[in-house]
C-alpha cells in the first residue's frame, strides 16, 4: 500500500511581498531627499555654456542684499581685500571664484574683479549651466 504525499512544493516565487518592501524604500529615500537642506547661500547664478576645472578655490559671494561673504563666512568689503591676502598668500597660483546674485550692480563685481587684478589672483565668475 503506498503512502501518497499532500504537501507539494509551489514551484511559482510570489514577488508581491518582494514589491512592497522596495516600494517603501523608495518612499523613505525620496522623503529624506526632500528633508536634507543644504547649507548654503541662495544665489542666483547667470547662466553660461563654458565649464572650468575644479581646483581648491577661494569663494567670495555676493548675494542680492549686496553682503559679501568669503566661504561663506559674513565679511564687510572693507576687510575683504586683507582677508584674501591673508588666505591666499601660501598659494603658488592663488584662485578666486566670484558667485554674484543676478541682481548685483555691476559696480559690486567690479569691486571684487579689481581686488583680484591688483594682487595678480586668478578669477572665476561662477554661472549655471543653460
Amino acid at each position: 500500500m503506498s503512502i501518497k504525499r499532500s504537501s507539494k512544493i509551489n514551484p511559482n516565487f510570489n514577488m508581491s511581498s518582494m514589491t512592497d518592501i522596495v516600494f517603501l524604500l523608495l518612499i523613505f529615500f525620496m522623503v529624506s531627499s526632500t528633508l536634507i537642506n543644504p547649507n548654503a547661500l541662495r544665489l542666483e547664478l547667470p547662466e553660461s555654456t563654458n565649464q572650468t576645472s575644479e581646483k581648491p578655490v577661494t569663494v567670495v559671494s555676493i548675494d542680492k542684499n549686496h553682503t559679501f561673504y568669503l566661504n561663506e563666512k559674513v565679511i564687510p568689503f572693507s576687510k575683504l581685500e586683507s582677508k584674501l591676502v591673508e588666505e591666499l598668500k601660501d598659494q603658488d597660483k592663488p584662485c578666486i571664484s566670484l558667485q554674484a546674485d543676478k541682481s548685483v550692480p555691476l559696480e559690486q563685481i567690479v569691486k571684487v574683479m579689481n581686488i583680484a587684478k591688483d594682487h595678480n589672483y586668478r578669477l572665476i565668475i561662477a554661472t549655471t549651466p543653460e
